[in-house]
């Protein structure tokens, strides 16, 4: 098993335009493993799909992940087609995760679907669009969607799906669909806990997981978490006397968390910064700080 280190944009980054492709060039120089970027359509950050191809043609080695890219909402075969032009043209370098995307009320009325429709919407999307990426005639007749005898191309040689979550519905949903996961808020206890009920899972429906692929999203701070934060943590996990254990807030405490997630079998990580430096060259400067504190870590087991 290899432990890889890749960075995550979030939801509320403004790197949209030439900013972007400088940050995409900088962790290509600096080997990071991977860039996983967010969706939110009610926010300054850009397309993941669209992010995501404009960095593949400017890269060779640095992979792609989509963390995550929200599935109710668009049309199964067309996102199947898109995903596997990208695999295809990135030479297996593009990671999709997928999610049901944000309890927010204005993000689902963008996407035109109820929030108790979206874990049935997904789920046959799922099955939709692998069929879809086998280069086999699909048909499909579900309740939310139907497909007739539709063959899609490119076939991807290898194209392994992502799911996040710690809800037991959530790893019931790994278990059943995922080649990996990837959870994000989560504690070591919590990544130790979750893999248990995944491999049960996956027991009961004779399927695997590659030891290497469970991974986990790390937010950090490096000073003060922000206060909102905290309390956005608060309600998101409000079974933890201690929001603030899952943000880091200096490099030590990143270093010493990631060890602590190592030790449970985790091996995939993306690290995302709470505070965004205001400009480019802030950027550069804290990538390279960063590559400097963590990439030592990468190592096989």
């Amino acid at each position: 098993m290899k432990v890889r280190i890749g960075v995550g944009l979030g939801v509320r980054t403004e790197l949209n335009g030439p900013e972007f492709l400088t940050i995409v060039d900088e962790l290509e120089r600096l080997n990071f493993d991977s860039l996983w970027l967010s969706e939110r359509i009610n926010g300054p950050a850009p397309d993941p799909l669209i992010a995501s191809a404009a960095a593949i043609g400017r890269t060779t080695n640095l992979k792609l992940g989509t963390s995550v890219l929200v599935l109710p909402g668009r049309n199964p075969v067309i996102a199947a087609k898109e995903i596997a032009s990208l695999a295809a043209m990135s030479n297996g370098r593009f990671l999709p995760a997928f999610g049901l995307g944000a309890v927010d009320p204005v993000e689902q009325r963008a996407f035109g679907v109820q929030r108790g429709e979206r874990a049935k919407m997904f789920n046959e999307m799922l099955q939709i669009m692998r069929a879809c990426w086998t280069g086999e005639p699909c048909s499909f007749d579900g309740e939310h969607y139907q497909v007739d005898n539709i063959r899609v191309g490119p076939v991807p040689n290898r194209l392994d799906v992502w799911l996040g979550g710690i809800a037991e519905s959530e790893l019931k949903r790994v278990g059943r669909f995922g080649d990996g996961w990837l959870p994000s808020f989560v504690t070591p206890q919590d990544a130790a806990d979750g893999r248990r009920t995944i491999e049960q899972v996956l027991r009961e429906h004779d399927r695997e997981i590659e030891d290497d692929h469970y991974g986990v999203l790390i937010p950090y701070a490096t000073g003060p978490v922000p206060e909102a934060l905290l309390a956005n943590l608060a309600k998101r996990r409000p079974n933890l006397d201690d929001p603030s254990q899952l943000v880091p807030s200096s490099w030590e405490e990143l270093c010493g968390l990631i060890e602590q997630f190592i030790s449970v079998g985790t091996t995939k990580f993306v690290v995302l910064p709470m505070t965004e430096p205001t400009s480019v060259e802030g950027w550069v400067d804290h990538l390279q700080e960063l590559a400097s504190v963590v990439l030592p870590l990468e190592r096989e087991l």
